[in-house]
């Protein structure tokens, strides 16, 4: 046990260890879904990040220590947010010719995203600073991070709930969207790429490409949009 122990206490020093138990865990999550069908609830974000907080709290590992090893992980965040602009560009006709009710569901699916979760926060009284973290929930992580750092937020807090609005959206939206009829899949991967960002996007994309790519446009679309949203509420904070 004790040369268990210091092959252990050698490798835990390394950050690559952590980047690849995180890849690791992702793919052992992905065929686990796999042998489950791909059903919503065995969702790959979900199940991996249950892996890793198992795997952490058996190891005693810190947050800090393991973030070393992940952020790089972080990293590819921002790139594959930007990276998004390409459904846009090769759907541009198709937004084009919808640009009012994209424009109309962009407005409103943004606004009550936001304002919803801010409402409830405050309903229960919750610190000034949890409220600025829960505010921009809809948006990708490093989006979401630097919002809520801009608003006094705790960018830490911001991500989880990202991750956490994410994978609920990724979950109950095919249930959902086929509980209202909703058959148009422009529509229905539009309303989740609002609501449930790069997580939610991912099952579209299971589900039917145009599904997607629409997703992903309102993704796009939706932090840019949040990202103003906020602006002008610190502005209006500071007045």
């Amino acid at each position: 046990m004790s040369g268990i122990a210091e092959i252990w206490v050698y490798l835990s020093a390394s950050p690559l260890l952590w980047l690849t138990a995180t890849i690791l865990a992702y793919l052992l999550a992905l065929a686990i879904s796999a042998k489950l069908g791909g059903t919503p609830i065995a969702n790959s974000v979900l199940i991996a990040g249950l892996l890793i907080i198992a795997l952490l709290q058996v190891t005693q590992t810190s947050y800090a220590q393991y973030f070393e090893g992940a952020q790089f992980v972080h990293f590819l965040l921002g790139p594959a947010t930007v990276a998004l602009a390409i459904p846009l560009y090769k759907n541009l006709e198709k937004v084009r010719r919808s640009l009012l009710p994209i424009g109309g569901a962009l407005v409103a699916g943004s606004l009550t995203a936001m304002g919803s979760a801010v409402a409830i926060a405050m309903a229960f009284c919750a610190p000034a600073d949890v409220v600025a973290s829960i505010a921009p929930k809809s948006t990708s992580a490093p989006i979401a991070m630097e919002l809520a750092r801009n608003l006094g937020g705790i960018p830490s807090l911001a991500a989880v709930l990202v991750i956490l609005t994410g994978i609920l959206g990724a979950v109950i939206v095919t249930p959902l969207m086929n509980a209202l009829k909703i058959k148009d899949y422009a529509a229905r991967g539009f309303a989740v790429g609002v609501a449930s960002h790069g997580i939610g996007t991912a099952r579209a994309f299971q589900v039917s490409e145009v599904a997607g790519a629409f997703s992903g446009i309102a993704m796009a679309l939706n932090g840019a949009l949040t990202s103003i949203l906020v602006l002008v509420w610190v502005l209006l904070s500071q007045a």
